[in-house]
């Protein structure tokens, strides 16, 4: 009679434990489908973060450039082989706007037809004055450093002005040419 007690006792047990693994498996399975819904949310919360940071940037580009004020000079280089380019100093009004130094990557790269943006900024309408300082070595090794005053009227809108250089022989010296890009 006592092994009898015994069996039912241990079958009670077992039944239970199966009962509690069963449970523990039923909130595991939940906790993992939360766990996913939550994953799905935290992803649709990154995606709203990602498109309201753009809008900011939207916003905030045309707050500080509106495109009725906006002004941008680009750089293009002539014959590669006759001016090797130092640095340039860009003036608006008297006012420096922007200088750079130019690595031999960069060089490079404006001798194979690139096109640098070496200002975007606001400008009101009406006369102005934009003055360049370049610096270089000519093909006939001497190094110069010159300056070219471009005087132009702004008018309403985006205006944008490509400053090309160049050195031709046999005097080499670097002449400035700009334009006013439509």
């Amino acid at each position: 009679m006592f092994g009898a007690q015994k069996d039912r006792k241990a079958v009670k047990t077992r039944r239970l434990t199966a009962v509690v693994l069963l449970f523990a498996v039923s909130a595991c399975v939940t906790s993992l489908s939360r766990a996913s819904e939550l994953d799905s949310r935290i992803e649709a919360l990154k995606s709203q973060v990602h498109e309201h940071s753009a809008n900011v940037f939207a916003l905030q580009q045309s707050i500080l450039h509106p495109a009725n004020t906006r002004l941008a000079v680009f750089l293009t280089l002539g014959a590669g082989d006759t001016l090797e380019l130092d640095s340039v100093e860009l003036y608006l009004d008297g006012e420096p706007v922007a200088s750079h130094l130019y690595s031999a990557r960069e060089l490079r790269s404006l001798d194979n037809g690139g096109v640098q943006q070496l200002f975007t900024g606001n400008l009101s309408s009406g006369e102005h004055e934009l003055k360049t300082v370049v610096s270089a070595q000519a093909a006939n090794d001497h190094f110069v450093r010159r300056e070219s005053v471009y005087r132009f009227t702004k008018r309403p809108g985006p205006f944008r002005i490509q400053m090309s250089l160049d050195a031709q022989a046999p005097d080499f010296e670097p002449r400035v040419v700009f334009h006013e890009w439509k």
